[in-house]
């Protein structure tokens, strides 16, 4: 390479680094100032580096024809500060790509003005009852805890107000901050945290979280510790049933219920995105069903809509679980009991089943198994379809590529088109599953979907999502899908 090719190479680098730089405090300032949510392509761009930054405009390349760069969202970010909007999500980089293609004479203030003109000057009403409590603080609900302190920096959402646990050996409070500050699998959280220890309380970003100690959820009163009309977020799984859950609405300060595994019995189990509009006031306790069943049913809808399912297979190559033993030891189910760091465990999954209680439409036509695999983290399932038509490769990918982007279920469905990648790639991927084009199979009407989730943190994304909803704190999203 010439001395000349490497000092332009160089200097453009440079340049859009310091446009990167300019952004940053701009994107805080829409987030704090006026809780306007922005992202590139669903990728955050909120409280990210440059390098974060610069990475989520090279993305776009694999999902669109055109490269993105800063000098195209920087107007747009910059017209946005001029605006009188917000509460809403808004998603920079398609609004960039939509100008350049659609801007038919409109600078970019002008276009994004048209863009926004449904919430100019007003903003979306937000309900009262936002307070939120974690009972239990395992995998799901110290995910949950760092994804609500990271989405409270802009006020007037959900508030993490309490953590209920049983008190454990030594000092409790010092574990329970420590596993929420580092995370073998996820990381670092993002953030500071310091402990009250003399309140037993947790402080996260400036979130005050009081640690509560308990044996049963009846016998804790809420409204001593200021919280009321406060929506529990039951993640221990210990209790799954209308009865069980019940116990919480005996506490004071308790409104609802929702519990991050599969509901048994007549709960309604809501994956965002599919039936999350069946959600009525008067549902006092619902299920964010389980992780595979929040990774499949979206795919499973959009194949459904477009060509129509006549049967099919869902076989889960799903990461080890804290039910299984490390060694070979005792456990009540089949296969379970030998050691999940060294073994491929053959075990059943009601994530098929399930599915038809979101879709309904589906019901009886799927079967369903499971392999858990000795790795600690994110999931893959394989969807064998019989379609009602013929369809090729390109199709369906394309088909699926465009859903990710533009449909109603574009924060559940994911699309990847690389040969190279792997499980953990998709570490921290805030969609219920992801789409592997590359893996797609074809003959005919029989289809093979290969579908990569983060069983954690992706399913703990779908979980907030409808915490959201029951809570009143969805905004407005925009541009608006097409």
């Amino acid at each position: 390479m010439s001395q000349d090719k490497h000092d332009v190479c160089l200097q453009d680098w440079m340049d859009r680094e310091a446009i990167a730089e300019s952004m940053i405090p701009l994107i805080g300032t829409l987030y704090r100032k006026k809780n306007i949510v922005t992202s590139i392509y669903g990728r955050p761009v909120v409280n990210r580096s440059v390098i974060d930054l610069l990475k989520a405009h090279r993305f776009v390349r694999h999902m669109e024809k055109q490269a993105l760069s800063v000098h195209d969202t920087f107007p747009v970010v910059k017209a946005l500060l001029e605006l009188d909007v917000a509460q809403a999500h808004i998603d920079i980089g398609k609004l960039a790509v939509k100008f350049a293609a659609e801007a038919n004479g409109r600078d970019v203030a002008a276009f994004v003005a048209d863009e926004l003109k449904d919430v100019i000057g007003h903003a979306a009403p937000i309900s009262e009852d936002r307070d939120v409590v974690l009972y239990g603080f395992g995998r799901i609900g110290r995910l949950l805890a760092r994804i609500m302190i990271e989405k409270a920096g802009a006020g007037n959402s959900l508030r993490l107000r309490a953590i209920v646990v049983r008190r454990g050996k030594g000092d409790d409070l010092v574990k329970r901050a420590s596993l929420l500050r580092r995370d073998s699998v996820h990381g670092t959280f993002r953030g500071t945290l310091s402990i009250d220890h003399e309140n037993e309380a947790i402080i996260a970003n400036g979130n005050y979280i009081k640690i509560i100690y308990a044996n049963n959820p009846a016998e804790i009163d809420y409204t001593q510790y200021g919280i009321k009309n406060a929506l529990v977020i039951d993640n221990t799984g210990v209790w799954r049933d209308q009865a069980g859950l019940s116990q919480h609405l005996e506490a004071k300060g308790t409104a609802r219920v929702l519990l991050t595994a599969p509901g048994k019995g007549e709960l309604k189990n809501i994956v965002y995105g599919i039936n999350n509009g069946d959600i009525e006031a008067s549902d006092k306790i619902l299920s964010a069903a389980s992780c595979t069943t929040n990774a499949i049913t979206p795919v499973l809808k959009v194949m459904n809509d477009a060509y129509g399912i006549v049967n099919g297979h869902v076989e889960t190559v799903h990461s080890y679980t804290n039910d299984q033993n490390l060694i070979d030891n005792y456990h009540s189910g089949d296969r379970r009991g030998r050691s999940a760091p060294l073994n491929m465990v053959i075990t059943e999954t009601g994530a098929a089943s399930a599915v038809a209680k979101a879709l309904p439409e589906l019901k009886g036509l799927l079967t369903g198994n499971a392999i858990r695999v000795p790795t600690p983290n994110v999931s893959m399932a394989i969807l064998s379809l019989n379609l009602k038509k013929d369809v090729t490769v390109e199709e369906v990918n394309n088909y699926l590529r465009e859903q990710s982007l533009h449909s109603a279920v574009q924060k559940q469905i994911d699309w990847v088109n690389s040969p190279e990648v792997v499980s953990t790639d998709f570490v921290g991927n805030s969609h219920a599953g992801i789409v592997d084009a590359k893996a797609t199979i074809v003959n005919g009407n029989r289809v093979n979907l290969y579908v990569w989730y983060d069983n954690e943190y992706g399913y703990s994304r779908q979980v907030v999502r409808i915490a959201q909803q029951v809570c009143g704190v969805e905004y407005p999203t925009y541009p608006a899908r097409g």
